[in-house]
Formats: structure tokens, sequence, C-alpha cells
């Protein structure tokens, strides 16, 4: 068992996603073969709900709580592999961050579109983050880290309780988007256009994506728009689009009146949620365990650990 241990973690990289909720911490474990251009698979999901008091919107107020919430769902995980030496990378929600990205497009220079429009979105991360430390009077590894953030520093900290050394920590609605285009991307065919949506604490975020470039991003609340149906209808396009992809908390959009049929509706397409069930490791692998009817809540989990296992 021992040898068999050690030969999948040399063919293999593993890593993890953490998302730390108002209500549960999620945890998503991907792989990827070292070499070659395989695809990549979901090993394991899982959520540990989180007592009331435990946090305060998206501030951790009892860390002790989330700690264990964390430590409860490391020792759930089959241990096909141990975890020791798998990075793990948690979500920070980063409003000043993630209202940058959103907003990037009224805001940059034309040469700044002219460089974010020639790069493709795994290429383009950099920029993005650049440009978010820009608009919000910071540094881009401040941008990238926000060391001396209190949201960030309370996460890192009740991850190291949990005996959890974080790889790396990363604003939700990116790791969200890298999640909601990397399933575009492989499991749709023949599709050009398509739009992106995440909804979390912060808001409705969407992108639309043609050829692996985000053509447009819209934000509700905190953009542009006066309400949630005209930034859809905006993210729309002229042209229109061929599909969507919903990610995060389904329920808050359905607490506002908006079903997946009404996001289709608005953006002139068929919605679907993001799911994690087609990069199971094989046909059914994911169906077994709790929680995996919920996937569109595991975007960014997903996002954070397919981001480690791609570098």
């Amino acid at each position: 068992m021992l040898m068999r241990r050690k030969l999948l973690s040399a063919a293999r990289r593993f890593a993890a996603g953490i998302d730390v909720s108002a209500r549960e911490v999620r945890l998503v474990i991907a792989s990827r073969k070292r070499r070659g251009a395989h695809p990549v698979r979901v090993e394991w999901i899982g959520a540990a709900p989180l007592p009331a008091g435990a946090m305060s919107g998206v501030h951790i107020v009892e860390r002790a709580l989330v700690t264990e919430a964390l430590a409860s769902l490391c020792a759930r995980w089959p241990r096909q592999l141990p975890m020791r030496g798998m990075p793990f990378s948690m979500a920070v929600p980063g409003d000043a961050a993630s209202i940058s990205l959103s907003a990037m497009t009224a805001t940059r220079s034309r040469s700044d579109r002219k460089a974010a429009s020639s790069c493709e979105i795994g290429e383009g991360e950099p920029f993005l983050f650049d440009l978010a430390g820009q608009l919000c009077g910071h540094d881009a590894g401040e941008a990238r880290a926000g060391a001396s953030h209190p949201l960030l520093q309370s996460r890192v900290e009740a991850a190291a309780a949990a005996h959890i050394a974080l790889a790396s920590v990363e604003c939700e609605p990116l790791a969200a988007l890298r999640a909601l285009v990397h399933t575009g991307e492989h499991t749709r065919t023949a599709v050009q256009r398509y739009g992106a949506i995440w909804a979390g604490y912060g808001g409705v975020f969407g992108w639309r994506i043609a050829d692996r470039l985000v053509e447009a991003a819209i934000r509700f609340p905190g953009g542009e728009h006066p309400d949630l149906d005209a930034a859809l209808r905006l993210l729309a396009g002229g042209e229109g689009l061929h599909a969507a992809l919903v990610g995060g908390d389904v329920a808050l959009l359905e607490r506002i009146g908006l079903t997946l049929a009404d996001i289709g509706e608005r953006l002139g397409c068929s919605a679907a949620p993001f799911e994690c069930a087609p990069f199971g490791c094989r046909p059914g692998a994911l169906t077994d365990l709790e929680g995996w009817k919920h996937g569109a809540a595991y975007a960014v989990a997903f996002g954070l650990a397919l981001r480690e296992v791609t570098q």
C-alpha cells in the first residue's frame, strides 16, 4: 500500500482548494498527471457546516470553529494519498480587488485594454492582479496576497491551527472564473461565446468569454448598472451568447428572484449550473459524496485547486 501511494504521488500532482463561506467550509481535491497535457480530475469534494456565530458575513468571528471544520474535512479525505506536501490554496473575499477586477473595462487606459485583450485568461492573470492593485491604490504584491489584510490573516491562522500550510491565496471571483472557464472549455463543444456567472457574499459577477478571452465583465451591486437585469443584458452583448455557466450561491440568486431559466432569458441562451461531477476520477465517482448535488457552490474551491495542479 505504501509503494502504491508513492507511485500515485509520483505520477500525479495533487492540490486542494479551500473556500470558507458564511455557512460552511468547502474542500476540493484535484489532481493531474505530471507529464503531458492530461485532463484535471476531481478526486474528492466535501463540506463542513459552520455553527451559528462562527462567521459574521465574510469575517471569521470564532477561529476555533473554522479550524475544527477544516480539520474534520481533512479527516474525511480517504487518504489514498497523504496530505503532507499537498499544496493548499484558500480563497479570500478581497472586496477591493474584486471591485477592480469587475470594473477594469470601464477604468483602464486604452493601452491597458489592448494588453488585456491580447492575452488569454491564464496568461492574463498577473495583469489582472496588477491592475486590481493599481486601481485600489496598492501594489501588485498586496493585491495578490494582502498580507496585512485581516480577512486573509484570520484565514491563514485558522488553516495553520488545522495543520494546513497554505501555498497560495486568491480572491474568490478570479478563482470562480477559472473554474467556469475550465468547464466551458472542457465540457462543452462548439461553444465560442459563453457567459460565466458567479454569485457570492459580495454580489454577482459576470464575464463574457470568447476564444478564451474576457470580452466584458460586470458586477452587481457595485458597478454602473441600475439593476441586475440591466447588467446581465449588457453582458450578453450585441452578438449574443451560446451558453452560460452559473456558479456560487445559486440559492442567493433564487432568493432575489433569479432562477437559472431567468438568467438564461436575460442572456439570451441556456444557463446551466457549474458541477464538479464531469471531472470525477471515474464516472459517478462524486455522486456518492455528500454535497455533490450542490456542485455550483464548489466553483471557488475547484478553481483554487485547479490553479495549483496546472502550474
